[in-house]
């Protein structure tokens, strides 16, 4: 790269996003815990629209992914207009911090939010601004006071990841109704389906001109591998994001598999219960070990350890013994692994691994 050839500001400020770890040196077959997908996989109805699009693969496929829009509009009991479809919910963060935010501007994310908020905010030039959590939950109190009037986007995961801690809809209710005129709440939802009767923030996107909430079918879909998600907002927001959307973000693929995920709910209801069961018995488990964790919502738990020498000496026990979890070190927390709620065999196995780290018989 010469003096005279430089990229936009802020993208050379850019760590380049690490994803969780997948492979150990020397290990054959070791049980994936870092990524937060769904031990389960997709439903078999996802599965079977999957194999029937290979049929279609010379074919490109629709601009404006209606059919998807509908599936998910029935399911949530929304209007499909006002739905967006992306590679990913991290492609809709993009386009809005495309549309929404640049230079001089601000863009507000707590301490232990998603990485690519930060990402996304550097990468359109704006000035990432993080705030701190109170005992790793959103402090709505200290997002306020970080707002100005340079403030254009503030991010919220809840639940939240990596802590696994939400706050209540009074809350989030509380932020959307604090925050500058000019900015806009966004709800990142990817971990939403794990919570029973949670809609993520649907219906107070209906009384507010000022929240949009991104979604995924990586998690509970267990769809990780085909990179959907979708966005739901005001119509006019929408309207902005589609003007920058590409054409053929999705293909037939995506679509269609995604669609036939949707309408299998009883497939989310199983697997959102079975979470609910081996999440509650791993923290419990691992608290005996004198591993606390703070209540989780969604599909894995903030294991706490004494320090970051224990947390990163444990790991690699892990991970000798075949099971990969996340060092979240980059999320400002080193004393801290991740770790994905398996199916119950993997659960076991961690728990029976921690044990031997620590001595215990």
């Amino acid at each position: 790269m010469t003096d005279a050839i430089r990229p936009q500001p802020g993208i050379l400020d850019i760590s380049l996003y690490q994803g969780g770890k997948a492979h150990v040196a020397g290990v054959q077959n070791a049980v994936k815990l870092s990524s937060n997908e769904n031990p389960f996989g997709p439903s078999d109805k996802a599965k079977e629209a999957f194999a029937r699009t290979v049929h279609l693969l010379h074919r490109y496929p629709g601009t404006d992914h209606v059919s998807l829009r509908e599936a998910i509009a029935e399911v949530h009991h929304l209007d499909a207009k006002r739905v967006i479809c992306g590679v990913g919910s991290d492609e809709i963060i993009t386009f809005l911090c495309q549309a929404y935010a640049g230079p001089k501007d601000e863009v507000v994310f707590t301490e232990h939010g998603f990485l690519m908020y930060r990402i996304s905010a550097l990468a359109v030039g704006a000035t990432p601004v993080e705030v701190a959590e109170r005992e790793r939950t959103t402090d709505v109190d200290a997002i306020l006071a970080a707002c100005n009037q340079h403030t254009k986007l503030v991010f919220i995961a809840n639940p939240n990841n990596p802590t696994g801690t939400m706050i209540s809809i009074a809350e989030v209710e509380r932020l959307a109704a604090g925050l500058p005129k000019q900015a806009l709440l966004v709800l990142d939802g990817a971990y939403a389906e794990y919570v029973d009767g949670y809609d993520g923030g649907l219906a107070m996107i209906e009384s507010r001109n000022n929240v949009v909430m991104t979604r995924t079918f990586s998690k509970i879909y267990g769809l990780g591998g085909l990179r959907i998600g979708w966005g739901y907002g005001p119509k006019a927001i929408i309207d902005v994001l589609n003007r920058i959307r590409g054409p053929f973000n999705l293909s037939t693929t995506q679509l269609e598999t995604a669609e036939a995920a949707v309408r299998d709910q009883d497939f989310v209801n199983k697997c959102r219960a079975e979470n609910v069961r081996m999440r509650h018995w791993l923290s419990e488990a691992l608290v005996e070990l004198g591993v606390s964790s703070d209540k989780s919502m969604a599909n894995f738990i903030l294991a706490r350890f004494a320090s970051e020498v224990e947390a990163g000496a444990c790991d690699a026990f892990l991970q000798e013994q075949g099971l990969i979890v996340r060092r979240v070190s980059g999320y400002k927390l080193p004393h801290c692994l991740r770790i994905t709620v398996g199916d119950e065999a993997a659960c076991r196995r961690v728990v029976h691994a921690v044990a031997q780290f620590k001595g215990v018989q």
